[in-house]
């Protein structure tokens, strides 16, 4: 396991939101230095995704079909169905689209997420730092999965304000210690 000594992630960068009613999309781009083609199995093979992504699938994500899917810190594993699976370019599921495109030398990831307006700033913070994972995963840097409340160790909080910022939303206020229960002395 790797210690936040170890790992910092960057500032917010590459994200953006669109908006249609009540619907919102999360757009996260980040270049990678690896080919479309290597990007792709780490986006699709469950062992691959196992190591850096925040969730994990009974089965590949690279054809088209149904595959149980768990959110990290969530009991229960949804149904999802790969509606989309144009190796090694397009790769649609649930709510999610990936795209890859051949970019310098490397790939140009693009991923569409729909989420909960609330949520928007988590997810891209909790992406972010899931996309930082994976660069260093495939460059054959491994610093392990840093996701769910694990990711708070490594400066979550200071990606979470930055987007929110960046996308001209509110945080939420965390509270600094528990709330303690008005009926216990």
């Amino acid at each position: 396991m790797i210690n936040p000594e170890q790992y910092t992630p960057g500032p917010a960068r590459g994200a953006q939101i669109r908006k249609e009613g009540e619907k919102w999309t999360l757009i996260l781009v980040r270049e990678l230095h690896h080919s479309p083609e290597k990007v792709w199995e780490a986006l699709t093979d469950p062992e691959h995704l196992r190591e850096w992504a925040p969730f994990e699938v009974d089965g590949s994500l690279g054809t088209v079909g149904t595959v149980r899917l768990t959110w990290v810190g969530t009991p229960a594993s949804i149904e999802t169905r790969v509606t989309r699976a144009d190796a090694p370019k397009v790769l649609e599921y649930s709510d999610t689209r990936w795209e890859l495109e051949a970019f310098g030398g490397g790939t140009r990831l693009t991923l569409w997420h729909n989420i909960d307006r609330r949520f928007i700033a988590w997810g891209a913070a909790g992406w972010h730092i899931c996309f930082d994972v994976l660069e260093r995963r495939l460059a054959g840097k491994p610093i392990g999965r840093i996701v769910g409340s694990e990711a708070l160790k490594f400066d979550w909080q200071r990606l979470n304000a930055e987007y929110a910022k960046q996308f001209g939303i509110e945080t939420p206020h965390w509270p600094t210690k528990p709330a303690q229960d008005a009926g216990t002395s």
